[in-house]
C-alpha cells in the first residue's frame, strides 16, 4: 500500500495563524494529546498470526533521525518504486527525501524491535481552501499486509481529522496502477474527491489522462458537533 506524493499545498497570505498553523506548531505530546486521542495502549501492536510484538510511536519530521528516515525511504523504494516510475512524475530520489523532511509531517512508526517495519505519515494542511487532514505515504513489509494493522493507521489519521479544527476529511493520493492499494481504500470508505483531476484535451488534440487519483473520507468533526449540539439546545 502507498500514496503517490502529495500535491503542490495552496499558499496563504500572512497574518493571524490558522487553526492548521496553530496544530502544526504542537510538540509530539501535545499533538498526541490533543489530535491523535489514543487508547492508553495503543503503542502496542501485536501481529494477529505470529504474535510478534510491535511498538508503534509518533514523531514529527524535524525530529525524525536519520537512519529512521533511511529506513521510512528505503520503505517507501521497496513498495512503490515502480509505480512512480511508470507515472509521468518518475522516480526522483532527492526530491522524495526532501518531501519526507517537510517540516510538518508527522511520522507515525511501526517497530519490531529496534526495525521499522512499517510507517504512515500525515499533515493536517489546506488543499485548494479545504482544512484536510493529508495522508502522505502508508508502507507496510509485506508480512504485515493483510493484518489489520494499515486499516488501524488509517484510523489514526480519522482521529486526527476528526479532533483537529475546521477539518471535515481524511485526504490521499493513489497511482491509478496501484489496484492492490485502491481496493484497500475503497474498502475502507474513501472515495474519488472532487479536485482530483479529469483527463482533458490539450492542443493538437492530445488528451491527457492522469495516473492517480486524489481520493478522500469523510469524517464528523468532534468541535464542530459539540458546538452545533450546544447551538440546537441553547
Amino acid at each position: 500500500m502507498a500514496t503517490a506524493a502529495a500535491g503542490t499545498r495552496q499558499k496563504r497570505k500572512r497574518g493571524a495563524p490558522t487553526p492548521i498553523e496553530l496544530v502544526n506548531k504542537k510538540d509530539d505530546a501535545q499533538f498526541i494529546a490533543d489530535h491523535l486521542r489514543p487508547r492508553p495502549d495503543w503503542t502496542a501492536w501485536t501481529h494477529p498470526r505470529t504474535q510478534a510484538a510491535h511498538a508503534l510511536s509518533l514523531v514529527g519530521a524535524p525530529r525524525l533521525g536519520e537512519a529512521d528516515l533511511a529506513a521510512c525511504y528505503a520503505l517507501v523504494e521497496e513498495t512503490s518504486r515502480a509505480d512512480y516510475e511508470g507515472s509521468a512524475a518518475g522516480w526522483k530520489p532527492a526530491q522524495k527525501r526532501a518531501e519526507m523532511r517537510s517540516p510538518e509531517l508527522r511520522y507515525l512508526l511501526v517497530r519490531r524491535g529496534d526495525e521499522i517495519r512499517g510507517f504512515t505519515s500525515l499533515m493536517p494542511t489546506y488543499e485548494e481552501g479545504q482544512a484536510v487532514v493529508y495522508c502522505y505515504e502508508i508502507h507496510l513489509k509485506p508480512e504485515l499486509q493483510g493484518t489489520g494493522l494499515g486499516r488501524q493507521l488509517l484510523e489514526y489519521h480519522e482521529q486526527v481529522a476528526r479532533h483537529t479544527p475546521t477539518v471535515d476529511k481524511v485526504m490521499l493520493t493513489c497511482f491509478l496502477s496501484n489496484e492492490g492499494a485502491l481496493a484497500f481504500y475503497r474498502k475502507l470508505g474513501f472515495e474519488k474527491d472532487d479536485i482530483s483531476p479529469e483527463p482533458r484535451r490539450l492542443r493538437f488534440g492530445k488528451v491527457f489522462v492522469p495516473d492517480y487519483v486524489i481520493m478522500s473520507k469523510a469524517v464528523v468533526n468532534e468541535a464542530a458537533a459539540a458546538a452545533e449540539a450546544a447551538a440546537t439546545t441553547s
